[in-house]
């Protein structure tokens, strides 16, 4: 997410009460989660684990729980807490603001389009031309729909990512700052759900149609022209090329790569990114034919031992 301005670093240690490492007038333009940093940004880290991507990443801050050398060119803030400080960032320039109406009055809709009875649609929405909008969509603040779009009845653009740390007290929530961008031509069916970005935006491609009951996480991108069948899951993150088909019931893991012109047949298990042009099938995912041919060749094995 990018800031309002550019703010030092002494200014963003004293707004998050924390100590800094480097130049008080080291500039600082946005803040974003590790997939999408880039120069400039904020983002946090809080597990050993992770400390080295951090410091080597596009970021120009790291926002960590410890102290460390810092990388040459670079800055830190210490924090005991990371997690809520930088959810502290969000609530600062992303702010909660409730609605008055069920149509915001700074939503922008585009000539020739249509919004049926009990749509809601949020603040700073935009909305193309000639779209149609079902009963009963909700469309978060922030969401930006592009021409010729059709969303049916009862999906949701722009709910929370699912993104949780565990303490001992119970989860605690990443708060959401990013959004949903839906490009032209693309047909949301019914009862779909795509999550909004943490800090960045969830993006759906030019010309893809989706099926009912898809869910698609946080801060994935689908490429142009993709067809999503019904109960399909997209966890967050993950990148999906032009293009691509998922059947039904198709899940997938976060953070994977789907190649362009991939097809996935129904009920497959997506656990690693997969390459484009081919078909694939199973749990864990594997491409069909060899995955067919395994399950023959065990179809095989058991008969014989039947007969032995």
């Amino acid at each position: 997410m990018k800031l309002p301005r550019t703010y030092s670093l002494k200014e963003i240690a004293h707004l998050l009460s924390v100590d800094y490492v480097g130049d008080e007038n080291f500039e600082i333009t946005g803040f974003n989660e590790i997939h999408v940093v880039e120069e400039g940004d904020i983002v946090f880290v809080d597990h050993p684990k992770y400390y080295n991507v951090a410091l080597t990443s596009k970021a120009s801050v790291v926002l960590i729980n410890k102290e460390v050398p810092c990388p040459e060119g670079k800055a830190l803030l210490i924090s005991e807490d990371p997690f809520s400080a930088f959810n502290k960032l969000s609530k600062t320039f992303n702010p909660f603001v409730s609605a008055s109406a069920a149509i915001s009055d700074s939503a922008i809709i585009g000539e020739g389009s249509v919004v049926q009875p009990n749509v809601f649609i949020g603040n700073n929405v935009r909305i193309g031309k000639n779209c149609l909008i079902h009963p009963n969509v909700t469309i978060y603040d922030n969401c930006v729909i592009g021409d010729d779009v059709t969303i049916h009845a009862g999906a949701i653009i722009g709910a929370d990512a699912f993104y949780y740390k565990n303490r001992p007290t119970g989860y605690d929530k990443l708060i959401s700052s990013g959004s949903v961008v839906i490009e032209d031509g693309v047909d949301i069916g019914a009862l779909c759900t795509v999550d909004r970005g943490v800090t960045a935006n969830t993006t759906i491609g030019k010309g893809t149609k989706m099926d009912n009951q898809v869910q698609v996480g946080h801060d994935t991108i689908i490429g142009e022209n993709c067809l999503i069948a019904a109960q399909s899951g997209i966890a967050g993150c993950v990148v999906m090329g032009n293009n691509v088909t998922l059947w039904g019931q198709v899940g997938t893991n976060s953070g994977i790569y789907i190649g362009d012109g991939a097809v996935v047949l129904g009920q497959t298990g997506i656990t690693k990114s997969i390459e484009g042009g081919k078909t694939y099938f199973g749990t864990p995912v594997e491409e069909s034919r060899k995955k067919l041919k395994e399950i023959a060749g065990i179809r095989r094995i058991l008969n014989e031992r039947k007969k032995s």
